[in-house]
């Protein structure tokens, strides 16, 4: 007759799910790799039956934990990981820390002004304040905006390691008005806007408008948001701040808010 089982071993028996085992196990072997593995080197390292690790590895590219290399033979993860791991409640932890800075720009800058992060594929505003004024343009809390066409989108594809930037680009779907832009165009921006520190341009989706984005740095330096000015020049006799001086206010802004400093 068996024996009865400890209690550790009961509930190491009792609770087991072989199938998320299996998944769990594919995610923990990918995080361990810089270049992806093959189905074949997933099924060798992990010792487990070829057609059970196919039908995993599709259902975590389906859901997106997983994406395949662009000739289709290697997998490595996504940043839904990361994404997730940032959003509850570090993320609330970064707007709460966020929004009265925010307000301080926004009341001595006279703009409005935004924060947004990284959210599968594209980026999501999870912070926005109004200027003071009567006139001004704002970002919809909540909204996604593109990640290749805007000084946020670009900001943080520059202030990230070339892997991550890969991988961004490969989970990037367009949102609606996106526009299309050369890869290399985008690369030579993204060092252009490195070595600046920060994105001053045209926006690409309203006439009249100078985007100003900084990054929020974390540890590594790799950009954890970005912090957007969409800057309107007054035109009448109001005399209101130049874009000069609101630049150099989102910096201070953005540096407050960064785990790192010069």
């Amino acid at each position: 007759m068996a024996s009865e089982p400890t209690d550790n071993d009961g509930d190491a028996d009792r609770y087991r799910a072989p199938a998320l085992d299996k998944g769990l196990d594919i995610l923990e072997l990918l995080s361990e790799q810089k270049s992806g593995l093959t189905r074949a080197e997933i099924t060798k390292m992990l010792g487990r039956n070829a057609s059970e690790m196919y039908r995993m590895l599709e259902r975590l590219v389906a859901r997106q934990y997983v994406v395949r290399s662009p000739e289709g033979d290697r997998y490595s993860l996504s940043l839904k990981l990361y994404a997730l791991a940032h959003r509850h409640p570090p993320m609330n932890r970064l707007i709460s820390e966020a929004l009265p800075v925010m307000q301080r720009f926004a009341d001595a800058a006279e703009q409005s002004v935004h924060l947004a992060v990284y959210d599968r594929g594209n980026l999501l505003v999870i912070a926005q304040v109004d200027g003071p004024g009567t006139w001004g343009i704002s970002v919809r809390l909540g909204s996604r905006v593109g990640l290749i066409d805007t000084g946020s989108g670009r900001v943080i594809l520059a202030f990230e390691t070339d892997e991550r930037r890969e991988h961004m680009l490969a989970e990037h779907t367009k949102v609606k008005g996106e526009i299309t832009l050369d890869r290399a165009v985008l690369d030579a921006d993204c060092q252009q806007i490195r070595e600046a520190g920060y994105s001053k341009r045209e926006s690409q989706q309203t006439f009249g408008v100078t985007d100003v984005t900084f990054p929020l740095l974390g540890p590594s330096g790799q950009a954890i948001a970005a912090l957007t000015c969409p800057y309107m020049r007054r035109i009448d006799e109001y005399v209101a701040p130049s874009i000069d001086d609101v630049i150099a206010q989102l910096k201070d802004a953005a540096a407050s808010l960064s785990m790192i400093h010069d």
